[in-house]
């Protein structure tokens, strides 16, 4: 809309206001009528503060609620790895890994589709089909044995199956806190193959000449896990403690870990931390990933915490659905996609066909290659006053902006069944991918077969509310301050 201002050429003073008026009005000063920051449906932003902060900036929201765990990004400045002086990966790594992390899930949901054509009956040490565990991970800290031993892992919504690294160790990578010794534990027990935890249901094995529960998995990326199944005391925090936690404790390790000791399964299978814990938190959990830069977030367990949202009128639910394609996954249905708060004109059919999950493993949201094809297409449209440069890795929508100070970022927002809208922070838009260069951070699938995902950059600085029993997963804005 054009700005249309009255002007009398007789008052040298009534110009010079209506030039300082207008001059107000172009450089987003705030003025008499004009639309406050929020409701505008493009970012106005500082290049220099999107470069990443060097330090550790610690979130203050719920470390006051006994149910609360730190979430920081494993290579960043407020993680325990830094101490361990792991080399964060490169650009291309990350997004290599993330590349086969998707592969691998999408081959996970149609292995499963196509399951009644598998025998796997005759396995006795099973490999869990084609997963990947990525590379931009989140972690949290928590304490397993008696005495306890805290261990850093990454916590991962796309697995079931707890593990962590064990000694004695036939092949172990290296990692920040010294490697759990079973033996060292009073409560330690390995489970038995008639054990109900043994289930085949769960994909484990069984070593017959000892009686003793194995399990394996098996990465897309080439790094796998294998041991012994157990029982263990965890302890999330000081008042919440649970005897007889089942896990993997691994004995042949290697792959993409990065120094954590292992990882924390947060999927929807009856061996995930999210069942085993349901007597007490009703399958309900909630976290806010920070961004990638310097900050932390919560992991919080129960709805007492909730990310301290859950009795917040902020928080938006969306159905979450159950798939017998994916087991353990988290469903949920996109409905559209806002640029600059107009929808995108994508036929219903493109989200529905495939679906899509929410993950909190893979980095890049990817979308069906029609959805993702309008995006792109308004998006660089809304971006033609920018230099476009060459496209890096999964990234095929990049600019240079070497030479402005600020910039106007296009607002994206996704729709989800009942009638909700997230914005995406700035963060889950644009990613830096070297000096003055930022891609638009989508990707789009190859296969139109293959289900979106809902990646942790997109999630970043969201309250995401997991409320499993009660069906539904729950967005709000403003998280992780």
């Amino acid at each position: 809309m054009a700005l249309s201002i009255p002007f009398s050429g007789s008052s040298h003073a009534s110009f010079l206001c209506l030039l300082m008026f207008v001059l107000m009005y172009l450089k987003g000063a705030p003025v008499y009528g004009a639309k406050k920051e929020h409701d505008k449906p493009y970012h106005v932003v500082n290049v220099k503060s999107l470069d990443p902060n060097p330090y550790c900036i610690e979130s203050t929201k719920d470390q006051r609620k006994r149910e609360s765990l730190k979430v920081v990004q494993r290579h960043g400045p407020c993680s325990r790895m830094n101490e361990a002086r792991t080399s964060a990966p490169t650009l291309v790594e990350i997004m290599s890994h993330d590349q086969a992390r998707v592969d691998s899930l999408q081959h996970r949901l149609h292995v499963n589709s196509d399951r009644n054509n598998l025998n796997d009956s005759k396995a006795t040490l099973p490999a869990k089909p084609g997963r990947s565990i990525g590379s931009a991970n989140y972690v949290v800290t928590l304490g397993l044995g008696t005495p306890k031993k805290d261990l850093t892992l990454i916590f991962d919504t796309g697995s079931d199956v707890t593990w962590i690294q064990c000694q004695p160790c036939m092949s172990c990578y290296e990692q920040q806190e010294p490697i759990f010794n079973p033996s060292d534990s009073q409560t330690y027990k390995n489970v038995s193959c008639t054990s109900p935890q043994c289930s085949p249901d769960l994909q484990l094995g069984c070593t017959r000449s000892t009686n003793t529960c194995v399990y394996a998995v098996v990465y897309g990326d080439g790094s796998f896990t294998l041991g012994l199944y157990a029982t263990e005391t965890l302890t999330l925090t000081p008042s919440d403690i649970f005897p007889g936690f089942a896990f993997g404790c691994g004995l042949n390790n290697t792959g993409l870990f990065s120094g954590a000791a292992g990882l924390l399964g947060l999927g929807r299978g009856p061996a995930s931390l999210v069942a085993q814990t349901a007597s007490k938190y009703g399958s309900y959990f909630s976290y806010c990933l920070p961004t990638s830069s310097s900050s932390s977030g919560t992991l919080v367990f129960g709805k007492d915490g909730g990310s301290g949202t859950t009795n917040s009128a902020g928080i938006k639910y969306t159905t979450l659905s159950a798939n017998s394609n994916g087991p353990s996954f988290y469903f949920i249905e996109v409905t559209g996609i806002k640029v600059s708060g107009e929808l995108l004109p994508i036929d219903q059919s493109v989200f529905s066909s495939a679906g899509t999950i929410i993950d909190s493993g893979t980095v890049i949201t990817r979308l069906q290659s029609a959805a993702y094809d309008a995006l792109r297409m308004r998006f660089r449209q809304l971006m033609m006053n920018y230099t476009m440069t060459q496209g890096v890795s999964l990234f095929d929508t990049c600019y240079d902006f070497s030479g402005h100070d600020t910039v106007v970022v296009p607002k994206i927002s996704f729709l989800f069944a009942g009638d909700i809208e997230v914005p995406i922070e700035l963060v889950g838009i644009l990613y830096k991918v070297g000096p003055s260069r930022f891609c638009l951070a989508f990707a789009g699938n190859s296969d139109a077969s293959d289900a979106g995902i809902f990646g942790n950059v997109q999630q970043q600085t969201l309250d995401v509310v997991y409320d499993v029993a009660g069906g539904k997963l729950g967005f709000g804005s403003g998280g992780c301050s």
